[in-house]
């Protein structure tokens, strides 16, 4: 690991490369609660755990500013678990390994956690700051935000006492969200028949590989290709040109991560098996044309396999292969409320196919919550056409601006007396907690704000040195300007 804790500021850092030692995927905070739990004790805070597993900690005011508004800290303590494919890693055993870039910090073929461990590192800085001034102050620090915000919407009322609350999960220094969109899961499942494989076939593994991938809301209108949508582009081809026979499919493993990676277990008939090899090959450099901005590393190879005992039916494969490429995918429409923001998107995340089963998982977003439904229903639609069990669940809204904000109007003036320049309020397509909070604290001021990080969700993740300063000083600052309740 690089020594991070270098940098400045050194409290931030320090306390990120104590939270880089401590393995924390979604769902496997454990250890991470209680490292927090230590440092409650540690620095003399009250501290609770609720039952969902999220901590809260909390902190007088300091002298002289007894009066200011209570402000909250909140953040999740889980990652994305993402790593390359010849990365040997498990995000349940091994420490993220760091390393200093230039400008930037990443990690070594995963991904970094900068998302939110920096947000994490930061209000535990103030937590055991001895000198910052602040007002009462409180922190929430949330599970499970990354696979299914389970950490907040267990949170209950009653638990929280402040005023505002300041998320610290935004990625783009100099910029304060007031909005986010909201978003729901469709998933997909259906059982079909399996046949013995024919007979003078060659088998082959095709392998889409090399997409840069990213956060399925904030990287979804960047254009990057979708590992699974692009298999199945050239299924469709392959099965209606060359009659192949699909076995098996596995792309994508996270519903927030756009896939980098997708492959299928295919049979073509011997006699046609050369041909087959120059038509993967017609289809990469099609593929690589296509995508020469935003994929320059993209791969697309067959390797000749071990036949497998069993092929899908080919009726059901007709079908499946069709209605997969049909799916909606990607930027669906942009906002008319607010100029070159994502509106309704949509993240054909994971596709599988074996031993007779076929599932689909799909991320829909949206910040007008009538249009999330519309295109969950929509992606439902087309696999109904297939007579495919559709599930759709685990809706959170969206975080509708409040352009009148205290705490906007605060931080704005505060930012600019600073670094003199206004800074840009923005909406985000990607899922806030803020949006889950405003439901059960209806009455908070919010506001989200961070570092600039680029990549979130994909092993290309990275974090700008300098943008965690201007933030961390931001945040100080802001503290001391707090208005009176």
């Amino acid at each position: 690991m690089s020594n991070i804790q270098n940098l400045e500021p050194k409290q931030v850092w320090g306390y990120f490369s104590e939270i880089c030692k401590i393995p924390h995927p979604s769902k496997s905070e454990k250890r991470m609660v209680e490292f927090m739990k230590e440092f409650g004790k540690k620095n003399n805070l009250e501290t609770i755990v609720d039952k969902t597993g999220n901590v809260i900690f909390r902190k007088p005011a300091t002298k002289g500013m007894e009066k200011r508004k209570g402000v909250i800290f909140q953040a999740h303590l889980d990652m994305v678990p993402q790593k390359n494919s010849d990365k040997k890693h498990d995000f349940e055993k091994d420490p993220i390994e760091t390393v200093v870039d230039g400008e930037w910090v990443r990690a070594n073929g995963t991904t970094l956690g900068s998302d939110n461990g920096i947000g994490v590192a930061a209000a535990m800085s103030v937590l055991a700051s001895k000198t910052i001034k602040h007002g009462p102050l409180e922190v929430l620090f949330t599970i499970d935000e990354e696979t299914g915000m389970t950490g907040v919407f267990g949170l209950k009322k009653g638990v929280l006492k402040g005023d505002i609350l300041m998320n610290l999960d935004s990625e783009d220094e100099g910029e304060l969200y007031v909005g986010c969109a909201g978003g729901i899961d469709v998933s997909v499942e259906k059982k079909y028949a399996e046949e013995p494989a024919p007979r003078g076939m060659t088998t082959y593994k095709v392998v889409l590989k090399g997409l840069k991938g990213g956060h399925s809301g904030v990287d979804i209108p960047l254009g990057r290709a979708n590992a699974n949508k692009l298999l199945f582009r050239f299924l469709m081809q392959a099965e209606s040109d060359y009659a192949v026979r699909l076995a098996e499919t596995a792309g994508g493993d996270l519903r927030n991560a756009i896939p980098r990676e997708s492959h299928a277990l295919v049979l073509v008939a011997t006699k046609k098996a050369p041909d087959f090899e120059k038509f993967i090959k017609h289809y990469e450099k099609m593929y690589k044309a296509e995508f020469a901005e935003t994929e320059p590393t993209l791969s697309f190879k067959a390797i000749k396999s071990d036949a497998p005992a069993k092929v899908m039916n080919k009726n059901d494969q007709y079908r499946i292969i069709r209605a997969v490429y049909a799916c909606p995918n990607g930027v669906q429409r942009m906002s008319q409320a607010m100029k070159g923001l994502v509106e309704t998107s949509n993240n054909l995340a994971i596709v599988k196919c074996s031993k007779g089963k076929f599932e689909a998982h799909n991320l829909t977003r949206s910040s007008v919550d009538s249009a999330k439904e519309a295109t969950a229903w929509k992606i439902a639609g087309v696999f109904h056409l297939i007579d495919a069990k559709v599930t759709v669940k685990g809706g959170y809204p969206g975080w509708k601006p409040n352009m009148q904000s205290p705490v906007l109007n605060t931080m704005s003036k505060v930012y600019k007396d600073m670094y003199g320049k206004t800074p840009e309020i923005k909406a985000i397509h990607a899922g806030l907690e803020c949006g889950i909070l405003g439901g059960t604290y209806p009455n908070l001021d919010m506001i989200s704000f961070g570092p600039t990080i680029r990549y979130p969700h994909s092993p290309d993740e990275k974090v700008n040195i300098e943008s965690v300063k201007k933030f961390w000083d931001f945040m100080v600052e802001t503290l001391k300007h707090i208005p009176v309740k």
